[in-house]
């Protein structure tokens, strides 16, 4: 049903409120969905809260991989966090509005968390590249001051990125159509309602995701390549295997995080339909979230002791 924007109109005529399109008139379909993100989003919280409390409990994961691993957990929840609940709300509400200033904060903060992990996920690579590469200088290059550096300036991009983008996109005049086909405030989806000529404003996004997203992971990339080829010439078979392990997991959740990406703000805009941009929205802020911290708790011995201490103390208290 369409939604009848002129009741939404201030004195100046420009959109005061926006409404997400209902997914699905099939209301079953609609519940479905609805149980199924709501699972993945608990699982999501959970998982990366714990991993985030086990490494802040638990003296021995206090280094510089386990600093940037709680970092990228606390993104995880503020990502989530910023878009899921809502989304959650829309699918089985009818009251499905929402104020341009609310709007607003959520892409801000949606902006924030997703390019602070990207500029984290290239921090990560690097502190892998320098423990492979260099362990002679790992204690001193990769020392508490320094990792605490690299993870304020991750937050530190993302919040201008955030405030940069948000501010350039809400300054356009919204005049009509009001309804947002999509699941929550992405730019892309705002801009498509934004009346006059946005090709700026699109070539704006375009490069933000070409420095924040392209640039981040070309390093990673470039980290891994030295990293590849200093195991290959160990000369210890364990010495290679315990090396891989430690990357593989980091290197599933960048495939994740920058593919979904990737194909979300790089491909052409003749590319884009709101089906495709839903699914992909799905997997980038639900799927990869809640598979984050299972890939590193299942891979890494180290902080499935530590999950195991935390949550024996927890039962303890109880």
């Amino acid at each position: 049903m369409s939604i009848n924007c002129s009741l939404w109109l201030d004195n100046s005529m420009s959109v005061k409120h926006f409404a997400f399109v209902k997914f699905s008139e099939v209301t079953e379909l609609c519940f479905l969905l609805f149980t199924l993100i709501l699972f993945m989003f608990l699982v999501s919280l959970t998982g990366n809260a714990l991993i985030a409390l086990a490494i802040w409990t638990n003296p021995a994961l206090h280094t510089p991989m386990y600093f940037f691993l709680a970092n990228l957990s606390l993104l995880e929840i503020g990502y989530t966090c910023s878009t899921i609940p809502k989304m959650l709300h829309n699918f089985v509400s009818e009251a499905r509005g929402i104020s341009r200033e609310g709007c607003a904060t959520q892409m801000f903060f949606f902006t924030l968390f997703g390019i602070s992990e990207c500029c984290l996920l290239a921090a990560m690579a690097f502190d892998r590249y320098m423990a492979i590469c260099s362990p002679l200088h790992y204690a001193t290059r990769m020392s508490h001051g320094m990792c605490v550096h690299l993870a304020m300036v991750s937050w530190g991009v993302g919040c201008i990125v955030g405030l940069g983008q948000t501010n350039y996109i809400f300054s356009l005049d919204f005049c009509g159509p009001c309804e947002i086909d999509h699941f929550f405030c992405d730019l892309l989806p705002i801009l498509a309602l934004a009346c006059g000529d946005t090709s700026y404003n699109e070539a704006a996004v375009f490069i933000a995701a070409i420095l924040c997203i392209s640039s981040p992971f070309l390093l990673i990339i470039a980290s891994y390549g030295r990293i590849l080829a200093a195991v290959l010439v160990m000369p210890s078979p364990e010495g290679r295997r315990k090396a891989l392990s430690t990357c593989s997991s980091h290197l599933l959740v960048v495939t994740l995080f920058y593919g979904s990406g990737s194909v979300t703000y790089l491909r052409p805009k003749a590319s884009h339909s709101p089906g495709v941009d839903k699914l992909l929205a799905l997997f980038y802020t639900v799927v990869t979230s809640m598979l984050n911290p299972i890939i590193y708790s299942l891979r890494n011995k180290e902080v499935k002791t530590a999950l195991r201490r935390t949550l024996g103390k927890k039962s303890n208290l109880i």
